[in-house]
């Protein structure tokens, strides 16, 4: 179930927002095992509205944009960017950096409007940026009116790769393996000192109700069926009877204990010498599968991924420092 509550934005010339119009909504989601309607109404609706009125109240303090062209792409994501971090996001850095992605395959000279255009900057922004890394050599003049990349422009960037890593191997794997069950599924790592699990690649689905978990988030390494995995390999100091299971089935299963109506599978990635190095899951709503179905329908999905994952590792490994 859902509450949903208007965002309204003022319109042009009203500094008071008297004439404003809706522009959004802002809603919050909840499954009805954690809330009833007349608590999603009377607990959550009050800190909603709360929190669209601190949101007007910043929309309407909010200057109004440099008359210009309408922004392309990369100009209207420094602008989203600098609305949902504030002051710990430089748009002036930001939007200086687009001026380099406007180079490009089939583009690698442009002249000033030409940028202007691929970035939706203003010409006079897109002007000073051009001169700035001329000054710094990143870029030069290849005519009267047209700019290209210099090779110090690689500076910038990180060098040449030394390894692959695990994350990059496994992220096709992952992509397919949700494609193909429907769930989420995730690569996560032991982190020092073995209490806590990070996730390293996820892939989620599009279900509006779906686990909401980022990359280099961390948990509980017990509480979970990726932290099982990946401490029932270890000398670990917790129950022993549990991880043993895990070793000697291939898998851990982790049933509505770290939340409530949160089922999660998990199996290891092994590197060459059978060390387990990471571990692999898919999470969903108790709801959508049974212990007994996550076995039978899910595990062995899991389990040949694994195996595809361990495979380019391991090939990787010959020509790199891939564990």
């Amino acid at each position: 179930m859902a509450v949903s509550v208007p965002v309204r934005l003022p319109r042009a010339g009203d500094a008071k927002g008297k004439g404003s119009r809706v522009g959004c909504v802002a809603s919050v989601v909840s499954h009805t095992s954690r809330h009833t309607a007349h608590n999603l109404r009377t607990t959550l609706l009050p800190k909603l509205r709360s929190a669209v009125r601190e949101m007007e109240r910043e929309l309407h303090n909010t200057p109004p944009p440099e008359p210009g062209a309408p922004p392309a792409n990369l100009a209207l994501w420094t602008g989203a960017s600098k609305q949902e971090l504030g002051r710990e996001f430089i748009e002036s850095l930001a939007r200086g950096l687009t001026v380099l992605t406007a180079f490009g395959e089939g583009r690698p000279d442009l002249t000033l409007t030409e940028v202007a255009q691929a970035t939706g900057l203003a010409r006079a922004t897109a002007r000073r940026a051009l001169i700035t890394y001329e000054h710094l050599d990143l870029v030069r003049r290849t005519g009267d009116r047209t700019f290209t990349l210099t090779l110090q422009v690689l500076s910038l960037g990180f060098p040449p790769l030394s390894r692959t890593s695990l994350p990059q191997i496994a992220q096709p794997h992952l992509a397919d393996l949700t494609s193909r069950i429907h769930e989420s599924t995730s690569l996560a790592v032991l982190s020092e000192p073995g209490e806590e699990i990070q996730y390293t690649a996820r892939v989620t689905t599009g279900r509006v109700m779906s686990v909401n978990i980022t990359v280099g988030a961390r948990l509980p390494a017990y509480a979970t069926a990726l932290g099982r995995v990946l401490l029932a390999d270890g000398p670990a100091q917790t129950d022993m009877q549990a991880l043993t299971s895990v070793r000697s089935q291939g898998y851990a299963l982790v049933d509505e204990e770290l939340e409530e109506g949160l089922r999660s599978l998990a199996v290891p990635i092994r590197d060459r010498s059978g060390k387990v190095v990471s571990a692999l899951n898919t999470a969903m709503h108790a709801s959508r599968h049974t212990p007994r179905e996550c076995v039978t329908d899910l595990l062995p999905a899991l389990l040949l991924t694994a195996t595809r994952i361990e495979s380019d590792l391991h090939t990787a490994a010959r020509f790199t420092h891939v564990p």
